[in-house]
């Protein structure tokens, strides 16, 4: 790959059905959670194609840090948009999402037939080892050229240090950032340095910010609310014959009308990924709902590792468990599939709506100095969250169990915070082996993705086939 992109270098865009394929590859080899997809398209879109300047990938990534939901799913659709539009943001999204859609309805499914789902890890060993040797690569690129002078590596540090040792929701720690970058602007003695972001060129095709989504914002936001809400109608005509609203509400009539509102509400307040609301659905779901057990949130949670996208679809895992079990008068795998469709409804379509309402005003700022100088901290802030998800996914990669380790204060022996602690005794020889594997075919030989991806996979299904043997 590449080693030597300009940093303000933008060439002309892909056709629409070339950025879908593309688009189509990067969701069949989302693993990773966040880090290792927003890894895998910046050294797609960014490195290996080259259709988007890596200021631009920053800037985009520095407003999806913003929003609720997943942000990788977000990136996507905002780099889809700038790219072709509102239809270049529908395919680039949807595209992103839909393979790991598929791959957990069909486990799922065979959770649901069989309820084990310990035949999973086997599948993609060796990819998430591949996976953190890629994070990696970003991880150390990206700081490269976020990390401008020596406030950049404070605001990184801090940001990190935040999240891995005092566990601050990260959306928290993204405001402060940009915050500090705006009182480093007017008190330094010194402009901070923030990134020159170039506008459009002739060269491109990028969508003018004149258009009628910034000329109508409410009717845009007013129509994408509406498709977000629709399957409420459809919902109507199951089998409630009464206020639909007050039967969802309570989730005691119809199941997947309970389903869809309770995702809806999930949708707009969730930040921090899957991890950090995994607890309250599972209170919800669990205690009041009823629709699965304490135990089965788990397997949900190892379903969504193992699948490509991002982590969230642990979501409709609880929607397929709740519509399997109440089908009314379906058939239980159609009541699964129309539980787990709803889930994703509710919960991904809002990512359309934060980027087609919002992304034309973010675009139309790129020029204003105050909002460089907060996303140019915010952009340091994010190699600290890189970093903190690369650790996470590191532990959980190479170390059979993680647990947490007390750091005690010397002067009283209470303890001041805990951090994630891997069982020494636990580490995984075989995953270090072809990490290590990915690593060289990556920084040594320059091997493609596909390459990579391809031998660890290979390299995992006989490692673990022979174990199984033995």
């Amino acid at each position: 790959m590449n080693k030597t992109i300009a940093a303000d270098e933008i060439i002309a865009v892909p056709t629409l059905g070339e950025a879908a394929r593309v688009w189509a590859r990067i969701g069949c080899l989302g693993f990773g959670g966040p880090a290792g997809q927003i890894a895998l398209m910046h050294t797609t879109i960014v490195d290996e194609k080259r259709w988007i300047s890596e200021e631009r990938f920053l800037h985009g990534l520095n407003f999806c840090m913003l929003l609720p939901g997943p942000e990788a799913q977000q990136l996507a659709t905002y780099i889809g948009w700038l790219m072709h539009g509102v239809r270049g943001g529908l395919i680039a999204g949807l595209l992103f999402v839909l393979p790991g859609f598929l791959v957990m309805l069909m486990l799922s499914s065979l959770y649901a037939v069989f309820q084990e789902a310990a035949w999973l890890p086997a599948l993609f060993f060796g990819v998430k080892a591949a996976v953190l040797a890629i994070v990696i690569e970003t991880l150390l690129r990206v700081g490269c050229r976020a990390l401008r002078e020596r406030f950049h590596y404070y605001v990184a540090g801090a940001s990190f240090l935040a999240l891995f040792f005092l566990n601050l929701p990260f959306p928290l720690v993204i405001i402060l950032a940009g915050a500090a970058g705006l009182l480093w602007m007017k008190y330094s003695k010194r402009r901070l340095a923030a990134p020159v972001l170039p506008q459009a060129s002739s060269r491109t095709h990028f969508p003018e910010v004149t258009t009628h989504v910034i000329a109508r914002p409410l009717v845009v936001l007013v129509f994408w609310i509406l498709v977000w809400q629709s399957p409420l109608f459809f919902i109507r005509g199951l089998d409630v014959p009464t206020d639909l609203i007050a039967e969802t509400l309570s989730g005691e009539t119809n199941v997947f009308g309970a389903v869809f509102i309770f995702f809806s509400k999930m949708a707009v307040i969730t930040f921090g990924g899957a991890y950090a609301v995994l607890s309250y659905v599972g209170q919800v779901a669990v205690g009041h709902y009823a629709w699965l057990q304490p135990a089965e949130i788990l397997d949900g949670l190892a379903l969504a590792e193992t699948t490509p996208g991002p982590r969230v679809l642990v979501l409709c895992f609880v929607g397929f468990l709740a519509g399997y079990r109440n089908p009314l008068a379906m058939a239980p795998l159609a009541g699964g599939f129309l539980g787990a469709f709803l889930a994703a409804w509710a919960t991904f379509v809002p990512s359309f709506i934060w980027i087609f309402a919002g992304a034309p005003y973010i675009e139309k700022l790129r020029s204003n100095e105050n909002l460089s100088s907060a996303l140019s901290a915010i952009t340091a802030a994010v190699v600290g969250v890189i970093l903190n998800l690369a650790l996470w996914f590191g532990l959980h990669v190479l170390f059979a169990e993680v647990g947490r380790a007390a750091l005690l204060s010397g002067k009283t022996g209470l303890p001041i915070v805990s951090v994630a602690w891997p069982e020494w005794r636990t580490l995984d020889i075989a995953a270090l082996g072809i990490f290590v594997m990915a690593c060289v075919m990556l920084f040594r030989f320059e091997k493609g993705l596909l390459t990579i991806l391809a031998v660890s996979t290979a390299a995992g299904l006989l490692i673990k086939t022979g174990e199984a043997l033995l």
